[in-house]
């Protein structure tokens, strides 16, 4: 079988741009490839920064560590919830590194926190153009590009905090980078691949690994060497991985305990035991650790099993291509089945298929903590595979009546799946869905018309050749109008807490449309909102003021309106902060070196926010991690380093609440019964955000 073309022929060729290499257009492609690049990523810069600074601090954890890491090279580095190095947040510090650094830049905002994510969104639509142009040519890649721009995850994350937008860029580096190691078996361009998985490592650990398999197979079969350099190739990036992944963990491990701050989220206090236990190994199989996730009920992400993508969690964020891709996927290899182990496309459909599919299927079945939003790594995967194989259908389509027929049925059945989940939310522009099916459907009619063989040698088939050309953009728009809608309502909407959803914004649940757990009702007061509610953000410093020197927010800021009334900036648990805390803790902090002990990482991250100062989060992210023991807290007081305790029983206050044991022993409920056995109660002017104690003078 003849080879197919990467693209349609060029209408003339001209000199290559002045542009980076990396983006420069070559002489032998169409005129509107450059401007095609420059539009999707200008729409990418649209959709990730529009709107941004209205979801406020977003994650407040994540974002605590930012501020921490902006006053302290050391917290910097071990990626600390607060300056004093108390406790670290519960994943690798890379993400909070750029976070830290954009805070010493331009200060503590909104737009500081969330621009690294931005630009972390638009770099990987870049790269991910740039990868699927190499082996499918700018018309494959523009598609990829438009649909990893609008997918609701990206749009999603690439506007929140999480890491998880700094993992996608790097193994979508990784991807282009092994891409680009194919064609010669360059043991340089592995290197720089399997470094990028191993940053991508120090972004979310175990996550980033769900590559290695797919790199390791298709470099091993499809890379243009000889099987002994694919061997020693495929030994050096192992290597390259392990150093790069590796390197802070050593480091980490090798300082003493008590001469760094408590690894979040872990039971011993060691990287080991998170890679291994809550954060690796706990996810997948659902072991217990003191963030929770056992059980087979699969955190916030539904059921198990091979659907779950397509659950009332998951669909909003990434089922709206998936059969898109799948159908790609067998459409391109089925095309290729007789071209020769190193060929291009063969090679990028065999990378981009074994990537996405094996990732889907360890998110499909884990069966410890899973949130939906994790689905963002599948996102460059499938706008590959969907962009190859609508590309690959349009150069068929000029060949043979069947390839217009299967090219204007993806995309009328790409349209009819889009109303089918847009239905799931049937408040939510409920004309879309029928109208872009049937705006498929014209436009398929429309191609199969222009591309009969009556045209084919007459006059007419240059104009033909434009009807099918206007009539594939026009149903491309229908089949991407249901993901660009979710995506839309996500620019404006307001998503703060811990477990964000795309989309239009829903009542109750742990952040998304479908409740906890897929089931509505008794709702997490993180969850999502429209712009202006109230309540749903973390007070932001007035202009003017400086968190970053232990100040209290300037007045004149305006902290949201807490439904108890009072101003209150609300924090991940969804309790807020009552400025009148906040400000008798700054006035009386004197030299100690946290403002506070709360009961939480998730109370601490508010607090921190609110007044820039150092709080003590015990117990980590959930409050069951084992840290400080009674003995550590005694010591911290008795120092003078710690003076007042605040003890929450509400959500977050894990084992430092009413009854509470510990994640590994009962260390919570001995400090919480200590504290309020032994410190004396401080009325500080205001109520609702737990008892503060003064233990000042009860340990000498």
């Amino acid at each position: 079988m003849t080879a197919i073309p990467r693209d349609l022929p060029a209408a003339r060729t001209r000199p290559r741009l002045r542009l980076p290499r990396i983006a420069r257009t070559r002489a032998d492609e169409p005129a509107w490839a450059l401007p095609a690049f420059l539009a999707v990523t200008g729409l990418a810069a649209l959709l990730y920064a529009w709107n941004l600074a209205a979801n406020g601090f977003a994650n407040t954890y994540y974002s605590a560590a930012a501020l921490a890491a902006s006053k302290s090279w050391s917290a910097w580095f071990f990626g600390s919830l607060d300056a004093g190095n108390f406790i670290t947040v519960d994943k690798p510090p890379l993400s909070t590194m750029l976070m830290g650094l954009s805070v010493r830049l331009f200060g503590l905002s909104s737009w500081s926190i969330l621009l690294p994510e931005a630009l972390a969104g638009v770099l990987t639509v870049a790269l991910l153009y740039v990868a699927v142009r190499h082996s499918f040519g700018p018309l494959a890649a523009t598609i990829a590009a438009l649909v990893m721009a609008i997918t609701p995850a990206a749009v999603l994350i690439f506007r929140f905090n999480n890491p998880d937008a700094v993992l996608t860029l790097l193994l979508v580096a990784a991807t282009w980078a092994l891409l680009r190691a194919l064609d010669h078996g360059s043991l340089r361009w592995t290197v720089l691949s399997a470094v990028l998985v191993g940053f991508a490592f120090l972004a979310k650990y175990l996550e980033a690994y769900l590559v290695l398999p797919g790199f390791a197979l298709v470099y091993l079969v499809s890379a243009n060497a000889t099987l002994r350099r694919r061997v020693a190739g495929l030994a050096v990036a192992a290597v390259a991985v392990i150093l790069s992944s590796g390197w802070w963990v050593a480091i980490v491990q090798l300082i003493p305990l008590g001469e760094r701050p408590f690894i979040g989220g872990s039971t011993t206090g060691s990287p080991l035991d998170l890679i291994f236990g809550y954060d690796g190994l706990g996810r997948i199989f659902g072991m217990a650790g003191p963030g929770g996730g056992g059980g087979g009920g699969g955190g916030f992400g539904g059921a198990t099993g091979l659907l779950r993508m397509f659950n009332g969690e998951f669909f909003g964020q990434i089922a709206w291509l998936i059969p898109l891709a799948l159908a790609s996927l067998v459409v391109g290899l089925w095309l290729r089945r007789r071209a020769g182990r190193t060929d291009r496309g063969l090679a990028a459909y065999l990378l981009w298929g074994s990537t996405a599919l094996t990732t889907g299927l360890v998110f499909s079945f884990m069966s410890g903590v899973i949130h939906s939003y994790y689905a963002v790594a599948l996102a460059p995967g499938i706008a590959a595979l969907a962009g190859a194989g609508l590309a690959d259908l349009w150069v068929l389509r000029s060949r043979s009546p069947l390839g217009a027929i299967a090219l204007g049925a993806a995309l009328l059945g790409t349209a009819a799946w889009g109303m089918e989940l847009l239905g799931r939310t049937p408040d939510f522009v409920p004309v879309l869905g029928p109208a872009a099916v049937a705006l498929a459907a014209v436009s398929a009619s429309a191609l199969l018309v222009a591309s009969a063989p009556v045209w084919q040698g007459t006059v007419h088939r240059l104009a033909a050749g434009r009807v099918a050309a206007i009539a594939v953009a026009v149903g491309l728009a229908a089949a991407l109008a249901a993901p660009a809608a979710y995506s839309l309502a996500t620019v404006q909407s307001a998503i703060t807490g811990s477990d964000p959803h795309p989309g239009p914004a829903a009542s109750g649940g742990f952040g998304g449309p479908a409740g906890f757990g897929g089931g509505a009702g008794g709702g997490f007061p993180g969850a999502q909102a429209p712009v202006g509610s109230t309540g749903s953000l973390p007070a932001m410093p007035a202009q003017g003021s400086s968190p970053a020197q232990g100040s209290s927010p300037a007045q004149g800021s305006s902290p949201a309106q807490g439904s108890s009334g009072g101003t209150r900036s609300a924090g991940p648990d969804g309790s807020g902060t009552d400025s009148t805390l906040t400000d008798y803790l700054v006035a009386h902090r004197g030299q100690a070196a946290w403002i506070v002990a709360v009961t939480s990482a998730q109370r601490a991250a508010s607090i921190e926010l609110a007044t820039g100062d150092p709080v003590m989060g015990m117990g980590g992210f959930t409050g069951s991690d084992p840290a400080p023991t009674l003995a550590q807290l005694q010591q911290y007081i008795a120092s003078g380093k710690l003076r007042y305790v605040l003890i929450d029983g509400g959500f977050g206050g894990g084992a430092f609440g009413p009854g509470g044991q510990g994640g590994s022993g009962s260390s919570g409920s001995s400090i919480s019964s200590w504290v309020t056995s032994t410190c004396k109660v401080v009325d500080y002017g205001g109520s609702g955000s737990g008892s503060l104690y003064d233990c000042a003078g009860t340990v000498s």
